[in-house]
C-alpha cells in the first residue's frame, strides 16, 4: 500500500512539473537532431531576490538600449519599452500603419484606449513577461523579453564587417512578432534576430540586472510621485483651463486642440518633468480618466468633462517629443491675446461633423488676430509638432527634403477685414472630416475644388484690400518683432520623418514657403489634430492630396515676392518631368498674385538675394548660418578658439560638397570630432538633401531622384530623430575624412571609407557612441532633447 501511495505521489509531482515546465524545451538524451537554440535560461542562484528595482536599475538599461526604437507609433510590434505600463502591455502582431488598410482600425494608444493588462489582452496584445505561476525558473523561461535578450547574447553579430543580408536593416521590416508559443520556431529560423535587434547585445552586467529582475517576477516597485511644487502648478493651470465663462471655455478648447500633442513643461521645473493636456471625466484633485476620442475635436461622449494635466511617465524620445513651456508669463500672454480682447462669445460650438477639422468655423468668435499671434509666438513648436506627426509614416506627405519658411506679418489695421474674409470663406477652408474618409478620390476632388475657390477669393481680397494701399516687399513679412527667433525656420525631410530648426540653415534651397494664418492653422489640423493614425488608406491619400495643395499655396505665397517675369521659370524648376505637367493640368499653379514685387533686386539670382535680404531684415531675432553660407574670409565668432576655427573651416568644406561627392552618405549622419578633451568633443549633423524632379508620386519616389543635384547641410549639434550613421573622426584626420568621402564612388571605396570612419551597427563600440550622443544632446538641448531611434541606422 505504501509503495502504491508513493508511486501515485511521484506521478502527481512529475505531472505537475510537466505542466509547470511545458513551455520549457529541455534537451532530449539520445536525440541526434540539430541542437535547438531555445534552450532553458538558467536562473542565477547567487542573486538576492529584490536586489534590483525597475526604476533605479532596469529602466535606465531599457532606456539606453531599447526605448529609442520601441517607442512611438512605429514601435516594432507596438511593444513600447518607454514605461513599465508599456512593458506590461506587451506586443501585438497588428500594425498601426498599414498602407493597404481599407477601413479604420481600433486605436491602441497606451494610457488612453485601455488602462489594464487584462483589457489589452482582449485587444490582441500578448505578454513579454511571465504571467503564469511565479517561480524563478518560470519567470525567466516564460518571458519573451528574457528569451530574445538571451538569444542575442548567445548568438551575437560578428563585430567585423557589415550585417548579413538576412537581417533586415529596418526593424519595421524585421521578421514576425512571435508569441511565446512561436518563439522556438522563431529562434531556429532567425538565430541572429535577438534583441537589441541588429545591434550588439547588452553587456554581461546589464544582461544580469534585467534577467535577475525578470527572475524575481518583474515587480514594479515604488513609482515616482508628482512633486509638491508641480501639484500647485497643475492646480493653477487646471483652474485656468476649466473656468466656467463662455470666453474661457472657448479659449480652453482652442488651446487644448493645439497643445494636446505636445509635452508641456513648467518653467524652472526639472528638465525631465512634462505633462499632457487631456480631456477627463474627472475634475481636478481626482485620478485622471482620459476620454478615448481619436481626435481632440471628436464628440466627448459625456455631458461634462474637464481639462487636466497628466504626468508624462514615458521616457522622452526625439521622434515625438516637442516641448511647450507653461509659465506665469505664458498665462498672462493668453489673457492678453484672448480674455482681455474686446470680444464676446454668444454660444459655444458643438462637436458634430460641422465642427470636425473646421477651426475657422468652430472658433469664429475668437479674434483672428489673437489666434495668429498665438501660433506665431511659438511657430517652431507648431511646425515641429505637425511634422513629427505619424502622417509622415510611409512617405505620406509630399514636401521637399529642404526648404525655408517665413511668415506674413500680422497687420492690426486689417483685423476686421481679415476676420470677415475668413468667416465668408470658412466652408472653402474646410479640411477633410471623419465622415469623408472613405470617399477616396472623390474626397480629394472636393478638397481641390474648395481650395481653388478659396485661392480665387483670396487673390481678389488681397488685390482689393490687403495690397491696395501697400507694396509687396519685406515689410509684409514678420521679423520676429526683433526678439522672437521663430521668425525664420528651416525644414528638413528625411524620407518618412522631418526635422525643424530655427533660422535659415543650409545653402539656398530649391523652394520656400511663406505662411499666413489660414495656412498655419490648416497645416496643424491636417497633419496633427485632424489626422487619424489608425485611419484607412483612403484617409492617408486624402491627407497627402490636401497637403500637396497647402504646399503649393505656401510656395505661391513666396513667389509673389519674386519679379513677375521670373515666377514661371522658378516654378518650372521646382516641378519637372511629364508627371508634373500632367498634374498641373488638374492643379494649375497660381504663381502668386498679379501684383509686381517692389523689392529691388541687384542680381539675377532672385531667390538667394531675397533670403539674404530677409536674413538682414530679421537679424535681430535670427542668427545667420555661418557654416553653410559664409560670405566673408572668416565667419567664426570673435570669441571662438583657434581649434574651433580650424574645425569650422573643414565643416564649411563639407557643406560645399554635393552630387557625386556625397554619394557615400546616407540622409542623416552624426559626426563626432575627437579632440584632446573628450568632454568637449563637438558633434555635427550631416544632412543629405535629396533632389527629385517632382513630388507627384506616392510610391517609388526613387524613380524621380536626381542624385547629381543632391546637396549637403552641416549643422552644429544633433538634428534628426533617426540617425543613419555615426562618424568618429579624430581632429587631425578631418582633412583625410573629407577627401576620402569625396572620392568614395565605387563599392570598395565606400566600404573602405566606412571601415575607417563609420561606426557600424555591429561594432561593439556603437553603444558607447550612442550614449555619448544622447548625453551631448541632453546637455545642448535640455528639455527639448529625447532619445534617438536607431531603427533606421544603415548597414554601410
Amino acid at each position: 500500500m505504501t509503495r502504491i501511495f508513493y508511486s501515485l505521489l511521484t506521478v502527481i509531482v512529475l505531472s505537475g512539473l510537466a505542466v509547470m515546465y511545458s513551455d520549457i524545451d529541455l534537451p532530449f538524451i539520445g536525440d541526434d537532431s540539430e541542437p535547438k537554440i531555445h534552450t532553458v535560461i538558467p536562473i542565477d542562484s547567487s542573486h538576492k531576490p529584490g536586489q534590483f528595482s525597475y526604476i533605479n536599475d532596469v529602466k535606465p538599461i531599457l532606456d539606453a538600449r531599447c526605448a529609442g526604437c520601441h517607442s512611438g507609433y512605429d514601435a516594432p510590434c507596438q511593444l513600447k519599452l518607454t514605461s513599465l505600463e508599456g512593458l506590461a502591455r506587451g506586443a501585438t502582431k497588428q500594425r498601426i500603419v498599414d498602407r493597404f488598410r481599407f477601413s479604420d482600425a481600433e486605436p491602441t494608444r497606451l494610457f488612453i484606449d485601455e488602462t489594464t493588462t487584462a483589457a489589452w489582452r482582449k485587444q490582441g496584445f500578448f505578454s513579454v513577461l511571465n504571467e503564469k505561476a511565479q517561480f524563478p525558473e518560470i519567470n525567466l523561461n516564460h518571458s519573451l523579453l528574457a528569451k530574445l535578450l538571451t538569444l542575442k547574447h548567445n548568438k551575437p553579430l560578428s563585430p567585423v564587417g557589415k550585417l548579413p543580408d538576412a537581417i533586415a536593416q529596418d526593424a519595421q521590416d524585421a521578421p514576425e512578432c512571435p508569441t511565446l508559443d512561436e518563439i522556438a520556431d522563431y529562434q531556429k529560423a532567425h538565430p541572429l534576430s535577438g534583441m537589441p535587434y541588429a545591434l550588439p547585445p547588452l553587456t554581461k552586467p546589464e544582461q544580469s540586472v534585467v534577467l535577475n529582475w525578470l527572475q524575481d517576477g518583474a515587480k514594479a516597485g515604488s513609482q515616482p510621485v508628482v512633486p509638491a511644487l508641480a501639484v500647485a502648478e497643475i492646480r493653477k493651470w487646471e483652474q485656468f483651463f476649466n473656468d466656467a465663462s463662455l470666453k474661457n471655455r472657448l479659449l480652453a478648447r482652442y488651446l487644448y486642440e493645439h497643445l494636446y500633442s505636445g509635452d508641456l513643461h513648467f518653467k524652472d521645473h526639472p528638465v525631465d518633468e512634462f505633462y499632457k493636456l487631456v480631456r477627463s471625466k474627472t475634475p481636478s484633485g481626482q485620478a485622471v480618466e482620459e476620454l478615448k476620442t481619436v481626435r481632440p475635436f471628436d464628440e466627448p461622449g459625456v455631458k461634462t468633462f474637464y481639462y487636466r494635466l497628466r504626468p508624462v511617465v514615458e521616457t522622452l524620445v526625439d521622434k515625438n517629443h516637442v516641448a511647450y513651456e507653461l509659465s506665469d508669463g505664458k498665462m498672462e500672454r493668453f489673457n492678453e491675446l484672448f480674455l482681455k480682447a474686446g470680444f464676446s462669445v454668444t454660444q459655444l460650438p458643438g462637436y458634430g461633423p460641422d465642427a470636425a477639422a473646421h477651426p475657422f468655423k468652430t472658433f469664429n468668435e475668437l479674434p483672428v488676430a489673437s489666434r495668429y499671434r498665438f501660433l506665431l509666438d511659438d511657430a517652431g513648436y507648431f511646425i515641429a509638432i505637425a511634422l513629427k506627426s505619424p502622417a509622415f509614416i510611409n512617405n505620406s506627405i509630399p514636401i521637399q527634403d529642404q526648404f525655408w519658411m517665413a511668415f506674413i506679418k500680422p497687420q492690426p489695421e486689417f483685423d476686421q477685414q481679415n476676420a470677415h474674409f475668413l468667416a465668408e470663406n470658412s466652408e472653402a477652408l474646410q479640411l477633410a472630416g471623419p465622415e469623408g474618409e472613405e470617399d477616396g478620390f472623390l474626397q480629394w476632388r472636393k478638397l481641390r475644388e474648395r481650395q481653388q475657390r478659396y485661392l480665387d477669393n483670396k487673390h481678389k481680397f488681397s488685390a482689393e484690400v490687403l495690397l491696395n494701399q501697400q507694396t509687396v516687399d519685406l515689410n509684409l513679412l514678420w521679423n520676429g518683432d526683433g526678439n522672437n527667433d521663430n521668425a525664420l525656420l528651416s525644414v528638413f525631410r528625411h524620407d518618412d520623418n522631418a526635422s525643424v530648426a530655427k533660422g535659415l540653415l543650409g545653402k539656398t534651397p530649391l523652394t520656400a514657403w511663406v505662411l499666413d494664418y489660414p495656412l498655419l492653422e490648416r497645416i496643424h489640423y491636417l497633419l496633427l489634430a485632424g489626422f487619424n493614425t489608425y485611419g484607412s488608406m483612403q484617409h492617408r491619400i486624402t491627407t497627402r492630396g490636401a497637403m500637396d495643395a497647402l504646399r503649393r499655396e505656401a510656395e505661391n505665397n513666396f513667389l509673389q515676392f519674386m519679379p513677375k517675369t521670373a515666377r514661371q521659370a522658378l516654378y518650372d524648376s521646382w516641378y519637372q518631368g511629364m508627371d508634373s505637367k500632367v498634374l498641373n493640368r488638374f492643379d494649375a499653379p497660381d504663381l502668386g498674385i498679379g501684383k509686381e514685387s517692389a523689392i529691388s533686386y541687384q542680381t539675377g539670382d532672385y531667390k538667394t538675394e531675397f533670403f539674404e535680404k530677409i536674413q538682414q531684415y530679421a537679424v535681430a531675432a535670427v542668427k545667420p548660418d555661418t557654416l553653410n553660407r559664409c560670405r566673408q574670409d572668416s565667419c567664426s565668432s570673435a570669441d571662438s578658439t583657434p581649434e574651433q576655427q580650424y574645425i569650422d573651416s573643414f565643416m564649411r568644406k563639407l557643406a560645399d560638397m554635393n552630387g557625386d561627392e556625397i554619394k557615400a552618405l546616407p540622409e542623416v549622419s552624426f559626426l563626432r570630432i575627437k579632440t584632446a578633451d573628450p568632454a568637449k568633443d563637438p558633434v555635427y549633423t550631416l544632412i543629405r538633401n535629396r533632389e527629385r524632379r517632382s513630388l507627384s508620386m506616392i510610391v517609388a519616389e526613387n524613380l524621380l531622384r536626381e542624385p547629381q543635384q543632391d546637396s549637403l547641410t552641416v549643422t552644429s549639434g544633433c538634428l534628426g530623430s533617426y540617425p543613419n550613421m555615426f562618424f568618429d573622426v579624430p581632429l587631425q584626420q578631418l582633412e583625410n575624412f573629407i577627401e576620402q568621402l569625396k572620392y568614395a564612388q565605387a563599392d570598395t571605396e565606400i566600404d573602405s571609407f566606412y571601415s575607417r570612419y563609420g561606426v557600424r551597427r555591429n561594432n561593439p563600440e556603437i553603444w558607447a557612441y550612442y550614449d555619448w550622443v544622447n548625453q551631448k544632446h541632453r546637455v545642448e538641448q535640455a528639455g527639448n532633447a529625447g532619445l534617438f531611434d536607431m531603427s533606421r541606422y544603415e548597414n554601410l
